[in-house]
Formats: C-alpha cells, sequence, structure tokens
C-alpha cells in the first residue's frame, strides 16, 4: 500500500472512530473554578515571574514568535504531512490575541486542547502533553502572558489540505491518542524525580519529537522517547531510553550539562534540540535540569524501534567506502575530533562511543558533515566552536565515506550509508 492510499485509509479510521463517540465531545461548557489574580500587588508580580519561568520551560517563545516579529504574536508556518499550520497570537490583544480569555479559558486549552470557543485545537500545539500542568502552573503562565505588550496582528488561517482541514477528525484522533489529566506523582519515586518526569512529560513536551509518529500524526506510544525521525525537517531524535543512541550509560552530570549548555564531555547538540536549549532549557534553574536528567535516566529501554531513513549497501561497497573515509578524516576530521576519534571534549565532542553516530538512522551524521552547525550559544557556554560545512567540498561518495568511516571505528558498531542517502539529504531545510 502506497502512502498516499495509507493516509486515505487512515482518514477513514479517524472518521469512523469520529462518528462513534460524538457524545463524548458534545458542548462547550468545560470550566474550571479558580482566577489567575494574587492577593497583593506582590504576590501578583511574583505570579507572573514564576508564569515567565514556566513558559520558558514550555518553550513557548519557540512556536508563537516569528524570527523579527513581536513576542507571542503568532505566525510561524509549521509545515506538516497534511499541510501548513500557523501558531496563533497569545499576547493580551483583545481583538487578536488571548486578551479576553479568562484563566479558566486558557486552562481549558492547556488542560483538554479545546480554544475559548470549544473549538477543538490541533495537536502541532502539544496538549496532549500540556494536560499533565498543574492548574496552579496553568495560572501563572496565564498571568505572565497577561503582561507582555500586546500585538494587534491577526492570527493567520491554517493552509491544510482536505480532508484534514476538516476539524471533526480531530475528534478521532483525540479518541485514539489524547488522555487528559494532570500528572500525578508517582509515590514510590522521589519528588526529585517526580519533578523530573512532570517537566519532561508535560511542560517539556519532550515525546513530541522523540516519539515516532504514525500516519495520522498520533505518537506510536509502545515506542515512546525511543527516538525517530521528525517529519519534513529530517533530523532525527534519538532515543532518550537505555537503547541505541539513548542515555542508559550517561552519567546524570552529563545529562544535565548537555540539557543546559549544549555540551558535555559525551556529545553536543545541534539541529532543532540546539534551539529548545537556547531559548528554554538553558534558563531552568539547575535543580529542574537535575530532575529531568534523573528521570531521563530511568526511561526504560523500548522494544518497539521507530521507522529510520537507513538504506543497505553491499558488504564490498561498504569496505571499499570505509578505506576512502579514512582517508578523507585524517585530512579534514583528525584535527579536532582527534585520530583515535576522542575529540576534545567539550569543545570537539568525541566520535568513538557516541551513540548517536551509531544510531541505525545516519540522518543526523550526514546532516552534520553536509550542513556544519553550531552548539546553541547558551549562558555555560556563551562562545561555542562550531563545524564547518563539507557540502561545496565533498561528493555525495565521500560523504557517505567519511560518514561510514566514523561510523565503524574505534569499536563503533554503525553500519555503511549510501551516497544515495546523502543526496536525498544534500536539499533538507536548514531552519
Amino acid at each position: 500500500m502506497n502512502r498516499k492510499s495509507l493516509f486515505a485509509l487512515s482518514a477513514v479510521v479517524v472518521a469512523a472512530a469520529a462518528a462513534l463517540v460524538p457524545v463524548l465531545w458534545s458542548g462547550t461548557g468545560y470550566l474550571h473554578t479558580g482566577a489567575a489574580v494574587a492577593a497583593t500587588p506582590a504576590d501578583q508580580a511574583d505570579l507572573i515571574k514564576k508564569g515567565e519561568y514556566l513558559a520558558r520551560a514550555g518553550d513557548c517563545i519557540a512556536c508563537h514568535t516569528v524570527r523579527g516579529g513581536k513576542q507571542f504574536g503568532g505566525g510561524l508556518p509549521m509545515a506538516t504531512p497534511f499541510g501548513t499550520l500557523y501558531t496563533p497570537n497569545i499576547t493580551p490583544d483583545d481583538q487578536y490575541g488571548i486578551g479576553k480569555w479568562s484563566a479558566d479559558d486558557f486552562y481549558r486549552a492547556m488542560h483538554t486542547g479545546r480554544s475559548k470557543d470549544g473549538s477543538l485545537l490541533y495537536p502541532a500545539f502539544p496538549f496532549a502533553s500540556y494536560t499533565k500542568v498543574s492548574r496552579a502552573d496553568s495560572d501563572a503562565i496565564y498571568a505572565y502572558l497577561r503582561s507582555v505588550p500586546p500585538s494587534n496582528v491577526p492570527s493567520r488561517p491554517h493552509e491544510l489540505r482536505f480532508p484534514f482541514n476538516n476539524r471533526n477528525l480531530l475528534i478521532g484522533w483525540r479518541t485514539l491518542f489524547f488522555r487528559e489529566g494532570e500528572y500525578k506523582p508517582d509515590p514510590t519515586k522521589s519528588v526529585e524525580w517526580n519533578r523530573g518526569a512532570y517537566l519532561v512529560e508535560g511542560l517539556g513536551h519532550c515525546g513530541m519529537c522523540h516519539t515516532s509518529i504514525n500516519a495520522v500524526g498520533g505518537p506510536v506510544n509502545s515506542a515512546a522517547f525511543a527516538g525517530g525521525l521528525i517529519p519534513l525537517q529530517n533530523w532525527y531524535a534519538p532515543s532518550l531510553t537505555g537503547s541505541e543512541g539513548g542515555l542508559g550509560d550517561w552519567e546524570t552530570k552529563d545529562i544535565a550539562s548537555l540539557l543546559k549548555t549544549g555540551v558535555s564531555q559525551r556529545g553536543a547538540v545541534f539541529g532543532p534540540m540546539a534551539d529548545v536549549i537556547h531559548n528554554s532549557l538553558q534558563y531552568l534553574s539547575d535543580d529542574d535540569i537535575h530532575s529531568m536528567a534523573t528521570y531521563l535516566k530511568t526511561i526504560p529501554q523500548k522494544k518497539e524501534a521507530p521507522e529510520t531513513m537507513q538504506m543497505e549497501t553491499s558488504e564490498a561497497f561498504g569496505s571499499a567506502l570505509l578505506q576512502q573515509g579514512g582517508k578523507i578524516y585524517h585530512d579534514q576530521c583528525a584535527k579536532c575530533h582527534a585520530e583515535n576519534g576522542l575529540g576534545m571534549p567539550p569543545n570537539f565532542p568525541p566520535l568513538a562511543n557516541n551513540q548517536s553516530i551509531q544510531m541505525h538512522s545516519a540522518v543526523n551524521p550526514i546532516r552534520m558533515v553536509l550542513n556544519g552547525g553550531y552548539p546553541p550559544s547558551t549562558g555555560g557556554n556563551p562562545r561555542p566552536y562550531g563545524m564547518p560545512p563539507f557540502a561545496q567540498a565533498l561528493s555525495n561518495q565521500e560523504v557517505a565515506a567519511v560518514v561510514t568511516f566514523i561510523r565503524m571505528s574505534w569499536g563503533n558498531k554503525g553500519t555503511p550509508v549510501s551516497p544515495q542517502q546523502v543526496a536525498d539529504l544534500r536539499s533538507a531545510p536548514l531552519d
């Protein structure tokens, strides 16, 4: 069955599910009591400050602010397999923002994925994660957003293909993939572990990238946090479990360093994760970062592996690539990453025993060789060392050769990659 047919069949399945359960989603009267108004001006200032911190933890600015635009003014295009979504204006503007929203309205959006008028929100807004956020934290974020300058710019309409522009289909999606409910602490775990779980599963919405999705944009929950290809971005979000590119053998301090600064003794972040750290994680407290690292260390290995873009190469061709790649590595890479692949961390990450290099998917190392890049500039690493691009200097076969070499040398257990894989990724979007 081809992919187009699969999408069509999936739409029928979701529509059928929608027809079975309309009673579950009728009406717009789901409200919660409480308001985001503190007793005194000093308390209100503290509430706003708390909300600003939590909005950073949720990385709200990344999606709701376009480059060069007003903060939280919306309008960021989000390409999906179903068309393009545009993020809304969430400033306190009465006409185009959330100026007329109450704290109840805001909590309903966070907790149930419904707008002020009761309409269903598309799951590009991570309400499946934000439903775990407490009412108190939701009220604090609301208070903060009410304090930012209003932007009198209308939200741009979505551009989705039929039938995905029919919000009624979301009823089926929600039935299959959405479970409403605030985070409930595990009494058998420590306070620190529970705080980390709350941030990772809730505000941090880490599963949005690090869990693979199916044909209708739903998470493959049996492979939660096991990694997956980010649709249309062609970056591979690695596993956060104890498997292949996961964190099982990392020390907590190295995970914390990576989350806080973008670099560690074990590796560095590039691509979409660099933006997450630049906009969000670097601003979190050391205690919260350590809590997240503590929780991430305990995510169990998953049996179900996500789909990848790996392609097979013959043994003879792989051997030839390995030999060619060794020469290229010596000439182009060894000065920073060392002949033994140990690098000079944290400035130049090690390639030997680097799980992200050895993953079944070779997307990330191919893209790094082609396009280069920098870890994020953070308070803990304000002037990061970068990697130059080699797209203009190396052919598809030469890139495949050097990536094959680093995946199969120094005890690494990766597999060869093909020149065709490199060709497919040359045109991948850079932003």
